[in-house]
């Protein structure tokens, strides 16, 4: 009897499906998925993502995860309301170690995705990136910007992975009347955020928690827009439960130099860190900044994390796990 209350339960719930969600973005939709009453099932073959980041999920009966490569057959043997696809390497030292499986992910997986929503009629978010916009010609970028992308250089794996998941998103929800939606995910940083993964916020602050040098791309001047990982979540979930179908940037209007932002760390850390400037990577966005305006108007969102408390919260994780 109490079997069966427990499965009745469980199937009054709805049921979301999240690829990568082992990841530092991933795992923290879980959480809040789980917080809103989902029950979750977790797909990741862990190349990049880590067990660790679900791991206090164990036990809990809402909770499944199951170790696979989205890029074969998904097979889900119970109904789902909501597929989200986060699975992929998402920092420039991941993709450029994986470049045949990122460009994979982001077709072949996100094809599977898509046959698995429309096989169970479940709504589909796609996690897509500004990188879709290249380093752009356009400042700040708008949704209708159609992006500056080297697609033959070493970013090019990524980036185009990125716009033909959007390209066969859209085909889908054209093609077969699939429900889909299109986040576009700027820089965002928090807790879970691996520490080697070469991006800018990890390698800045493990570097300055050791009193080691921050090396500095270029002059320096290029700009970045760091979203709290708690306010992209939350703009992550307003999108999939609205009916916006055409692409929302999801990211924080508030821009910063590298170097700004590399003395903020060492301020914040109280760091003795010195700077030191090494040559500009290729292809390396000079501007990302993010017009929020349909997410505004469409969502009611906007990010609340100012970047200072933020910091503070992402320095307080990496100093408890080096």
């Amino acid at each position: 009897m109490n079997n069966k209350k427990s499965n009745n339960r469980q199937k009054s719930k709805p049921v979301s499906v999240v690829s990568g969600g082992a990841g530092f973005l991933g795992s923290n939709l879980v959480d809040l998925l789980l917080n809103k009453g989902h029950r979750v099932i977790v797909l990741d073959n862990l190349i990049t993502g880590n067990i660790n980041n679900i791991a206090h999920l164990a036990g809990n009966e809402d909770f499944r995860f199951i170790k696979q490569d989205v890029t074969e057959y998904i097979f889900i043997d119970e109904p789902v309301d909501y597929v989200w696809h986060f699975a992929s390497p998402a920092s420039p030292v991941d993709y450029l170690e994986l470049p045949i499986q990122t460009l994979k992910v982001g077709s072949l997986g996100t094809h599977k995705a898509l046959g698995l929503a429309r096989k169970k009629g479940a709504l589909f978010l796609l996690a897509s990136t500004s990188e879709v916009y290249g380093d752009p010609l356009v400042h700040p970028q708008r949704e209708d910007y159609w992006g500056n992308v080297n697609p033959i250089g070493l970013r090019g794996c990524y980036d185009e992975a990125k716009r033909f998941g959007e390209a066969i998103t859209m085909a889908y929800h054209r093609q077969h009347n699939l429900k889909t939606r299109i986040a576009r995910i700027f820089n965002t940083y928090g807790p879970r955020m691996r520490m080697n993964d070469g991006r800018v916020v990890p390698s800045f602050i493990t570097r300055a928690l050791k009193n080691k040098p921050i090396a500095v791309q270029g002059d320096g001047n290029q700009t970045r827009s760091f979203c709290y990982v708690s306010d992209l979540i939350d703009g992550i979930y307003k999108l999939m439960m609205s009916e916006e179908l055409l692409p929302v940037n999801i990211g924080n209007p508030q821009e910063i130099t590298i170097l700004e932002f590399a003395k903020k760390v060492i301020q914040l850390t109280g760091s003795h860190s010195k700077i030191v400037f090494k040559p500009p990577l290729p292809d390396d966005p000079r501007q990302r900044r993010p017009d929020i305006s349909r997410a505004r108007k469409r969502l009611g969102w906007e990010p609340q994390v100012p970047l200072e408390e933020g910091l503070l919260k992402t320095i307080e994780f990496f100093r408890k796990n080096l």
